[in-house]
């Protein structure tokens, strides 16, 4: 009976049922977007992206507030993230071809990631949490994405541009994380 109590504990908070309501608008916002033929089409598809950003600020502000922080929401919510950054970018590849390079950094910046807190999991640690260019790095993404769908017009140059600042700062969150990763600093804690 413990376990069940232990297991709704960690599994059934509102922050971690927020990140799974965002992981459930990923294929709203796909249909909603492929689909789009007016403008209004995108502007719902860019609420939809909206409603998934405050939810991803909701979500970590009541964890902190109300102690609810939890190792299944560590993992759920940087997920929900990365699903729906990546969904968003190849969405929009489709549209505006070069943004296939920003998918490209993106695959390879989040391998690595992947590829190194396992390996550090594996030795009985986590990252104490998002470094502040991951976290730039993430609104920066969702703004300027956001953007793109808001905005089908844009030329190709504009598309560019935010292509180039998007690059610019993932390879600032890559390089920060790479160095947490191989530095002798202290960013890790033990897993509890």
């Amino acid at each position: 009976m413990r376990l069940i109590k232990d297991w709704k504990k960690e599994i059934l908070t509102v922050p971690n049922l927020l990140s799974l309501f965002r992981l459930l608008l990923i294929p709203v916002y796909v249909v909603i977007y492929l689909n789009a033929k007016s403008s209004t089409d995108y502007y719902i598809a860019g609420a939809i992206l909206a409603v998934s950003c405050l939810t991803d600020l909701i979500d970590g502000k009541i964890a902190r507030h109300f102690n609810l922080i939890t190792t299944v929401g560590k993992v759920l919510d940087p997920i929900a993230d990365k699903a729906t950054q990546f969904t968003l970018i190849v969405c929009l590849a489709m549209h505006y071809h070069v943004l296939f390079y920003v998918i490209a950094l993106f695959v390879v910046k989040e391998t690595f990631q992947l590829v190194a807190a396992y390996w550090l999991y594996r030795k009985g640690k986590i990252l104490k949490g998002a470094l502040i260019t991951g976290k730039i790095c993430t609104t920066v993404l969702f703004v300027s994405l956001i953007t793109m769908v808001v905005f089908p017009e844009l030329t190709a140059r504009q598309v560019e541009i935010i292509a180039v600042v998007d690059v610019i700062f993932m390879v600032m969150a890559f390089t920060e994380y790479a160095l947490a990763y191989f530095s002798r600093k202290n960013h890790f804690q033990n897993i509890d």
